[in-house]
């Protein structure tokens, strides 16, 4: 029976290009996860979007002297364009700024308030008595109360992962004026009741210890224990209305709207294909799953406020009051990826960024590697020198390899076609059999979320099949005995058919070349496509991911003999050695961004 999958997907800061830490933070994750379950028949439902709001935006807005308007459309375009050149196959990637999101996070502003679960209180903030306003929390840095970091945010210290009061920073100053005199004065604003959902909270967690990752449950746990209030208005101009009167100068905290975005997504999509009441497929389905895919440094809002606002609103747009919307069944957050042994650094241009390396490299390269070194548990390392090797060494020499030989081999010796053969030796049922283990053991990996494991059973499979190939030597047998020549190729083509699946997830773009050197039609996973939407007052791009024409299968389909195949190419292109010291050089120095340009083909 076919299960409904939601894959909630971190939203990006559309502040500056997607970077390396992106993709494996969140992006990739959720990509490999999403593909593997629409292979098996799953309803999946992908949703993120840029994160249009908050002072990240005002910072560099403020910066280039520009509008935040002008410097997040200008991203979020840059960011479409990129996911979809390296596959990240979103339902729904739209932005925070659409009029149905504002609209949705009004109405759960409103939902919480009726329910008493916002309450007015007068709060302490940072004034600048310079620019005559309340500093936004990510304009205020200071030293951690806690671990004692330096450079802490006004609302949250990336050293140790605690949410920040910012008038408790020690020595806090303002980032873009270290001589501007800070000092405390009082504003009131609306603050989420977060201790009404102690007790729900501790029991939801509880509920899905065994298959939450120890990080994340640990961090939630310690996290409920001291749950109290948290402003959800700021003094900002930019930003959600509040819908209340009197309250014009204020907007919507970001931390509290952004998540919204999981479920006004949904909602915008069900909109957008006809079928407006189709997202409650999944939010008013006690049968879905909800996956979060975030980063380490978004654990607290994903797995403790995002349910605490769902709690709080009740059955929103439902008129039946025994349903409740579904809260998130896994938060499966990556922790970081550094870079040749050093922290991702904006400022210092100590990153990998998407769109320069989408130039450069095949997008299955870049994924390929990433997902080999996933920090799924602990930080990770991305090295030019890890790239070279496993690219090369692993991708190439096991799955490419494998694939280039026997179909240039069968193309050139069967006339073109899968041969044909009386019987299959013993060895020749146990290798098919061996890699056909692959669709449960690689299957179970991926579903657990598990990537890299599940990856390297993959590419192991491939291993053992290049060992038995090497054995049998169907270029030697040919000669003396083409029967038995054929028979070790149909083997190793119907190997090759399962190993595409199995790849399928991870590296989507080399399979979809298997599938067709093998002499099938049709596309194992859908398009993507940028589409532009109107609503009332103005339209906004997204990337929609249209898996009508799909055809692939998470099973193991026999390859008929006699099927004509397609003249093979090679797969992946051989990385040069000296990439590494080219690349290593890039780090640190200045950067133009470049044009991303997509091959619509």
């Amino acid at each position: 029976m076919s299960k409904y999958i939601h894959v909630s997907v971190a939203w990006p800061y559309s502040n500056g290009d997607m970077h390396i830490g992106h993709l494996a933070g969140a992006y990739l994750t959720s990509d490999i996860f999403a593909r593997y379950h629409r292979l098996k028949g799953n309803h999946v439902l992908m949703v993120s979007g840029s994160d249009s709001h908050g002072t990240p935006i005002l910072v560099e807005a403020r910066k280039r002297g520009i509008s935040p308007r002008e410097l997040f459309e200008h991203y979020h375009e840059r960011f479409l364009k990129v996911q979809k050149k390296i596959g990240i196959s979103y339902d729904l990637f739209t932005h925070t700024d659409t009029e149905n999101h504002h609209k949705i996070a009004q109405d759960i502003f409103t939902a919480l308030l009726n329910n008493g679960h916002l309450k007015k209180e007068t709060q302490t903030l940072l004034y600048s008595e310079k620019e005559e306003r309340f500093l936004p929390d990510r304009f205020v840095q200071g030293t951690c109360y806690i671990c004692g970091y330096d450079s802490a945010r006004g609302d949250q210290c990336d050293n140790c992962g605690n949410l920040m009061e910012t008038v408790k920073l020690i020595e806090p100053r303002n980032i873009e004026d270290p001589d501007d005199k800070l000092v405390v004065r009082e504003t009131e604003h609306y603050f989420l009741q977060l201790q009404d959902f102690i007790d729900t909270l501790s029991d939801y967690l509880e509920e899905h210890k065994d298959h939450w990752r120890p990080n994340v449950y640990n961090f939630s746990v310690n996290f409920v224990k001291d749950l109290r209030q948290r402003p959800i208005t700021r003094d900002i101009d930019w930003g959600i209305n509040i819908p209340l009167e009197g309250w014009e100068d204020k907007k919507m905290y970001v931390w509290f709207e952004a998540v919204m975005g999981y479920f006004t997504a949904s909602v915008e999509w069900a909109k957008n294909i006809g079928e407006p009441d189709a997202w409650k497929k999944w939010w008013y389905n006690p049968d879905a799953l909800i996956y979060n895919f975030i980063g380490k440094d978004n654990i607290p809002f994903h797995t403790v406020i995002w349910q605490s606002e769902l709690l709080g609103v009740g059955n929103l747009y439902e008129e039946d009051d025994s349903k409740s919307l579904t809260l998130p069944y896994d938060v499966p957050a990556n922790e970081f990826m550094n870079i040749e042994g050093k922290q991702f650094s904006k400022s210092r241009n100590w990153a990998i960024w998407l769109p320069d390396v989408l130039e450069r490299y095949q997008p299955d390269a870049i994924r390929y590697y990433v997902t080999r070194t996933f920090p799924e548990t602990t930080d990770s390392d991305f090295s030019w020198e890890g790239f070279y090797a496993r690219v090369n060494n692993e991708m190439l020499a096991a799955w490419g390899n494998l694939v280039n030989r026997v179909l240039g081999f069968a193309y050139k010796r069967f006339d073109g076609k899968v041969p044909e053969y009386d019987e299959l030796t013993q060895a020749d049922k146990d290798i098919i059999a061996k890699v056909e283990t692959g669709f449960e053991t690689v299957g179970n990996l991926i579903n657990e979320v598990k990537l890299r494991q599940a990856l390297e059973t993959a590419l192991l499979l491939s291993q053992d099949a290049n060992a038995w190939l090497n054995d049998r030597e169907p270029w030697k047998t040919f000669k003396e005995d083409k029967d038995d020549a054929a028979r070790s190729v149909y083997t190793a083509l119907q190997v090759i058919n399962y190993l595409k699946i199995l790849f399928a997830p991870f590296i989507p773009f080399s399979s979809q070349k298997v599938h067709e050197y093998l002499g099938f039609d049709g596309q194992l996973f859908g398009d993507l496509h940028i589409n532009e939407y109107e609503e009332e007052t103005r339209s906004h791009k997204a990337l929609v991911y249209d898996g009508s024409n799909a055809i692939g299968k998470w099973e193991a389909v026999t390859l008929e003999q006699g099927q004509a195949l397609r003249q093979p190419s090679p797969l992946f292109v051989k990385l040069e050695e000296d990439i590494v010291e080219q690349e290593q050089a890039l780090l640190g120095q200045e950067r133009e961004e470049p044009e991303i340009t997509l091959d619509e083909a």
